[in-house]
């Protein structure tokens, strides 16, 4: 179906302060983040696919491969494949995370059957 109403997406909370979204297309995943004041830091990590951040709302900041950024609404950024990232929330923040291609394991997040 090429509609999706927030019931039909997997929920999760990966981090303390981190409330997702997540769904896949044919070939991308993507997640909604609503991350709050205090959030835990996304440790450093790589993985396969290439993945764009887009922060709709609030501040944080985004290491790739050893460069920091702070990044705030509007601000777009792009995390090539194999590449360390991490992420530390400034305040609440909201951010929608695109990978491609799909990401078949969403660490710490029930799936479902």
């Amino acid at each position: 179906m090429p509609f999706l109403e927030p019931a039909d997406m997997i929920h999760g909370v990966p981090l303390r302060g981190w409330t997702g979204r997540f769904f896949h297309s044919e070939n991308m995943t993507f997640a909604h983040y609503d991350i709050a004041a205090g959030a835990a830091p996304l440790h450093e990590h790589e993985h396969e696919q290439e993945e764009v951040w887009n922060v709709v709302e609030g501040e944080l900041e985004l290491i790739v491969g050893g460069f920091a950024r702070l990044m705030r609404a509007g601000t777009a950024a792009i995390v090539p494949p194999h590449t360390l990232h991490s992420v530390r929330p400034i305040g609440p923040c909201r951010a929608v995370i695109v990978d491609y291609p799909l990401r078949t394991s969403l660490p710490g997040l029930n799936q479902g059957p």
